[in-house]
């Protein structure tokens, strides 16, 4: 929602002020410049990334325009499933919750938390590092180092779309170049016809340069940025959990695990510890 609501507002701000100043907004309808600038995009961006960063960005746009997942009510969910599992580790043993982390699909307890059962990273992000708390004997620093890696490669397969997105939004402006001095040179190969037809092909020349540069500032670059900021917040999620069963492991009881793991969220997401607590209540009474 907030994607098309910025696109709006940047065709709005644009071209209604370009109408207001009194310009003629047919004279910005220039198929033949945007086909040469957005042609040579997708050519270049094709030429200059693997199939793998392709596949990357083609299967992370979706994501962009959609609303952010990972809200207040999200947190609350991941915190509260998390003392609920480790609740049930330190009453029964780990060896009770092996049926709820071998198929957490079927799991009474991870089925009351459908936000986070819908999140399939985040569930088996969950389930693989408590897997190796009910299978391993590794020791707290060991389980760090392994989750440090795997959210850093989290990291790096997540920035490659931003900068695949990124670098197609900065070598707009130099496409719409390009299609601009393509057209002078038709102009320059049509001297000797009317001033006022000449005008018309310099102005559709200048249209080029205009345009490459709207798509890179105000579409294409928008969009690197957004992604990043998700990808920044889905890790944020990960440093949750990590944090989480990290204290668990060295000692500290369920309450006080989450509490480290509610301390690391963002400010904007991060639910009070009355608010936690109240919500930890509750779905304990049900």
């Amino acid at each position: 929602m907030l994607v098309a609501i910025g696109y709006v507002v940047v065709i709005v701000s644009v071209f209604g002020g370009f109408a207001m100043a009194g310009g003629h907004l047919g004279s910005l309808f220039q198929p033949v410049e945007l086909i040469m600038i957005a042609g040579a995009a997708v050519g270049a961006f094709f030429v200059g990334n693997s199939g793998k960063a392709i596949k990357a960005t083609f299967k992370a746009l979706p994501y962009i325009f959609r609303d952010a997942n990972y809200t207040k009510s999200v947190y609350m969910e991941l915190m509260t499933l998390l003392y609920e599992i480790l609740g049930k580790i330190r009453k029964e043993g780990l060896m009770s919750i092996e049926a709820d982390v071998d198929d957490p699909g079927k799991s009474p307890l991870f089925g009351k938390y459908p936000k986070i059962l819908s999140d399939h990273h985040a569930t088996e992000f969950i389930t693989d590092y408590l897997r190796l708390m009910v299978g391993g004997n590794l020791n707290p620093l060991e389980i760090e180092n392994l989750m440090d890696g795997e959210i850093e490669t989290h990291h790096q397969e997540g920035e490659v779309p931003v900068h695949v997105i990124s670098k197609m939004g900065d070598a707009l402006p130099a496409f719409g170049i390009v299609a601009a001095v393509m057209g002078v040179v038709h102009t320059m190969e049509s001297v000797g016809i009317p001033p006022a037809e000449l005008g018309k092909l310099i102005a559709a020349a200048l249209v080029g340069t205009f345009l490459g540069i709207l798509l890179a500032y105000g579409f294409i670059g928008p969009l690197a940025n957004r992604l990043e900021q998700r990808l920044h917040e889905s890790g944020k999620l990960l440093e949750c959990v990590k944090v989480t069963l990290l204290a668990n492991l060295n000692g500290y009881a369920p309450a006080l695990a989450v509490e480290f793991g509610r301390k690391v969220l963002f400010s904007t997401e991060r639910p009070s510890f009355a608010e936690l607590e109240k919500h930890i209540k509750q779905s304990k009474a049900k």
